[in-house]
């Protein structure tokens, strides 16, 4: 957590120091001026652009969640590039603005009072709202690299308050601290802080599909180096660099590190003060505000608090600090990843095999605790490893995907009881290793294996509700074509959400129906004509005929294409083949697109019946959760508890909007508090959910 929290750390402090330098110098002008009075106004401002801040951070990570995870990696490594952007022109304008910034922003506060009282509150928020935008966007990033937000935000804590404190240290004369060397020496950290980052966004863009070279690695040393290392840890979590990168992620840190850096040391070398005018032009800060009362009329210019003069500082190679901050770091983690032979020292190294002899070699009787085990491929056939108990299958800790001849670390919580090991070779049969049994430990948690025969009854279920669940949308929307071929209109609109509420109880989510999906309740979203497209079909099609005013006439290819799509769907379905793993995954992809979908509003194309259309994918949930709840209570009954709480308060809420005639609230006329509450109790309901994928996920271990 704390390798994480150094990056937002220092980006807290810093920022956190140019916001608090900005306030204080509006704060001491108005003071000096005689015009405290107008104080509120600059708090009114700061407090403002705080705000804004925050909003945005929202923003950013309400978005990114209801992205898919191709469009979440596309999103962060762009944001992550802009984030690069930002802090580059941030380094580089405060070693430019150092030594002028008081005098620029009372003169921008002399104006401001000129104007009138908005002025100065706009001046307030413009200075210090563009220090909260980069805050929020950097902090966003280096908390998405770190894959966790708990470190970031303590370290970004830590960092504001303690500029918080320099800040009012040097308002009252009690500190002294040369600010230009402060925000030189800080800039060339973050410049190698941002490169990580810069690195990182690149190897999201690859895998969000947007630049090529995802699988072109410049090295790769999960097989000799421990990625959960306490030295790799903090190299990853400081400097994002990865035991496993691409070239294009090497190239880019490289480039950016060595031309940035140059520049910006060039640029600091530039612009030093000449050693006889050391004195006068060390960084100008706050001056105090009980200084500038009894100063009366003093200049503006008075020599600026927590400054001295300061000798002759002794020339060094300009090269000397960023090779020094690039180079320590990496020879200190070389050092130790020389010592400790890439894995820690108390980590056993056990093999994994397709051969019986082989697989779980090197595996003792451990002790009881969190342990962490190396796992190493040393068979020809890229395998899955379990550690089992033998004797009922249940699973405490497991690594996938394990090439021959790599290394990776499976961390598992060891109890009482038998162990073993169960290599399962792709295209083999499952071995498992010598029983060890450990004793003096405590019962653990594990995880039931399910298999697909598990899955298999089940699955047929669920086929046999959706397959009479179309014959019946096959009548309805035959019902909705002969309205619309008799020409009664105001029929066919409640026949149509009718058959369209049917359809979207059938759990149609992230292609369960292929291609008869974006046929029959496809949207207009990017085709090249938006609503008017040949390609643009099915229920939305009919739904913005039917509220747009459109004739019988124009309607009538319409439903008559409904009906044949419909009906083809129901000859294809028997015949369609399911992934049984993809059956736990619908509990939770329903619902994903209904809080993209519907609780937005995307879909509503003039029937305002999104909050009907939600209702009817919590009924498809529903019924997902009851042919699977057999195997949720034999492994996590108190989830089932939790989800089924969760469903009620969501179904609720969506009742409060349906009227006795029938009618729905649009989902855009509900209150704000009702919409915040559908929202959030929507949103816990897929967090509770999420964990079933994983619950029920195909393990073969026997």
């Amino acid at each position: 957590m704390w390798d994480d929290a150094f990056p937002s750390f220092l980006i807290g402090l810093r920022e956190g120091l140019e916001a608090g330098l900005i306030v204080s110098i509006l704060v001491a002008t108005l003071v000096r001026s005689g015009q405290k009075a107008r104080l509120p106004q600059v708090w009114t401002g700061v407090l403002a652009a705080i705000a804004l801040a925050l909003s945005f951070g929202a923003v950013l990570t309400f978005t990114a969640a209801n992205l898919s995870g191709t469009a979440q990696e596309a999103f962060g490594g762009t944001l992550s590039l802009i984030a690069v952007a930002f802090v580059t022109a941030m380094v580089f304008w405060m070693r430019r603005s150092a030594r002028n910034l008081s005098s620029e922003i009372r003169e921008k506060v002399a104006a401001a009072l000129s104007m009138g009282g908005g002025m100065l509150v706009l001046t307030s928020f413009l200075a210090v709202g563009r220090e909260g935008l980069e805050t929020s966007l950097f902090l966003w990033t280096t908390a998405r690299s770190a894959g966790e937000a708990t470190g970031p935000a303590i370290g970004a804590g830590i960092g504001l308050v303690l500029a918080a404190g320099l800040c009012w240290g040097l308002y009252r004369r009690v500190l002294k601290i040369n600010l230009t060397k402060f925000f030189t020496y800080t800039g060339m950290v973050l410049i190698v802080i941002a490169a990580g980052v810069l690195s990182y966004g690149l190897r999201d863009l690859q895998e969000g599909g947007v630049l090529p070279g995802g699988h072109a690695y410049a090295f790769d040393l999960s097989g000799s180096l421990d990625a959960g290392s306490w030295y790799a840890t903090l190299v990853q979590g400081v400097f994002n660099i990865m035991v496993t990168m691409t070239w294009l992620q090497v190239i880019g840190y490289a480039l950016y590190l060595a031309l940035v850096m140059t520049l910006f040391v060039r640029g600091v070398r530039a612009t030093a003060p000449k050693p006889e005018a050391v004195a006068a032009t060390t960084t100008e800060s706050v001056e105090s505000a009980e200084s500038a009362e009894s100063a009366g009329t003093e200049s503006a210019e008075t020599e600026p608090a927590g400054t001295e003069a300061e000798p002759t500082p002794r020339q060094r190679p300009r090269w000397l600090v960023p090779t020094t901050l690039v180079a320590v770091p990496a020879v200190l983690a070389g050092v130790v990843i020389a010592v400790s032979d890439g894995k820690p020292a108390a980590a056993a190294t056990v093999s994994v095999s397709e051969s019986k002899d082989q697989c779980g070699k090197g595996f003792s009787a451990p002790q009881p605790g969190q342990q962490t085990f190396q796992m190493h491929n040393t068979g020809s056939k890229t395998s899955e490893v379990y550690l089992v108990n033998p004797s009922t299958n249940a699973v405490y800790g497991e690594v996938e995907g394990l090439a021959p001849g790599t290394t990776r670390p499976l961390t598992a919580t060891v109890g009482s009881g038998d162990l073993a090991w169960r290599c399962v070779p792709t295209g083999g049969d499952p071995v498992t290793s010598a029983t060890v049994h450990v004793s003096g430990g405590q019962q653990v948690a594990a995880v039931l294996p399910v298999s697909e025969d598990d899955l298999k009854g089940p699955l047929d279920q669920y086929k046999t509700y959706v397959g009479a669940g179309l014959a019946t949308l096959l009548t309805q929307t035959q019902q909705l074509q002969a309205d619309v071929h008799n020409g009664d209109l105001n029929a066919a609109k409640a026949d149509w959400l009718t058959a369209h509420l049917q359809y979207n109880s059938l759990g149609a989510a992230y292609g369960t129906f292929a291609d008869f999906d974006q046929k029959i309740n496809g949207r207009a979203d990017g085709l090249p004509d938006g609503v008017n497209d040949k390609d643009f079909s099915g229920f939305h099609r009919l739904e913005y005929g039917l509220w747009h005013g459109q004739s019988a006439a124009d309607l009538t290819p319409v439903a008559d294409q409904l009906v044949s799509d419909v009906d083809g769907l129901g000859k294809a379905f028997p015949t369609q083949d399911f992934d049984p793993t993809d059956l736990p995954l619908r509990t939770h992809e329903i619902l994903e697109n209904t809080l993209q979908f519907e609780l937005t509003g995307d879909t509503d194309e003039g029937s305002g019946s999104n909050l009907a259309t939600a209702q009817a994918n919590l009924a498809g949930t529903r019924e997902l959760l009851t042919v699977l709840q057999p195997l949720i209570q034999a492994r996590s009954p108190q989830l089932l508890a939790t989800v089924n709480g969760d469903l009620q308060r969501v179904a609720d809420l969506l009742n409060g909007a349906h009227h006795a005639d029938g009618s729905w609230t649009p989902v855009e006329q509900l209150d704000p508090g009702t919409r915040a509450q559908l929202n959030g109790a929507t949103g816990q309901l897929l967090e509770d959910l999420s964990p079933i994928p994983d619950l029920l996920e195909i393990r073969k271990t026997a």
